[in-house]
């Protein structure tokens, strides 16, 4: 991942015991100097483009394909609002089968809850939206053009219609289905401003002068072993 490059050094006090002196440092990627989209861009929908993750893809293959070089697999996910690559990026069809089947083994087809179908009076006005996660005996009551409308089969009357349940079963491996294809839609910087992007980050990534400064790319950890007494 390109992303260790853009990274500043850090000289840390070498503990190992084939030290030559107590001077001795080790030189590492400062990873406590992270990067962010900038909170002023996150709203702003005109620079980026919905993007979906096809059956397989990568971080490098996708930024291979957006930006023409896959070492900018960084990009992808931190503009995309990605932490956590193995629990945020999607699964292959393959990989999501053993993820559920591990997961729920003898139970994967049974039922995982149970959400509503949507319901529309006669003039198209909303009366039950779709996908609202109820109990399995879910009732509902309204009026349409003076006549009543429910399933609930203890209600009687003249002007009572019976509807249909309003009510369908998700299962178990249909609901991780979902959850997976919620994951391929997501948001990439438009390419026209990477580069813009690119210079902002390594901005950040420049140290301040301080007491552990050496150059803009370096800083040096206190060495204790000389400062303790």
């Amino acid at each position: 991942m390109g992303y260790f490059r853009e990274l500043p050094d850090l000289d840390y006090q070498s503990f190992l015991s084939d030290s030559l002196s107590s001077q001795s440092y080790l030189r590492v990627k400062n990873l406590f100097r992270r990067n962010k989209l900038r909170d002023d861009l996150k709203g702003v929908f005109t620079i980026f483009n919905k993007y979906e993750i096809v059956e397989g893809a990568r971080p490098d293959t996708v930024a291979e394909e957006y930006y023409g070089d896959a070492e900018l697999d960084w990009v992808v996910l931190m503009t995309a609002g990605i932490l956590n690559v193995r629990n945020e990026w999607p699964l292959s069809n393959y990989d999501l089968y053993r993820f559920a089947e591990n997961k729920y083994g003898t139970t994967l087809n049974d039922v995982h809850h149970y959400e509503t179908i949507e319901i529309k009076d006669s003039d198209g006005k909303l009366i039950l939206p779709a996908g609202k996660i109820v109990d399995s005996d879910f009732k509902i009551y309204y009026y349409d053009n003076d006549q009543y409308y429910t399933n609930d089969a203890s209600v009687l009357g003249e002007n009572v219609t019976r509807i249909s349940n309003p009510v369908v079963a998700i299962g178990n491996y249909e609901y991780e289905v979902r959850k997976n294809n919620e994951k391929s839609s997501i948001y990439l910087l438009k390419p026209q401003y990477l580069q813009q992007f690119l210079n902002d980050m390594r901005q950040i990534m420049i140290y301040d002068r301080s007491s552990q400064y050496i150059d803009e790319t370096l800083i040096r950890t206190e060495n204790t072993r000389v400062t303790l007494p």
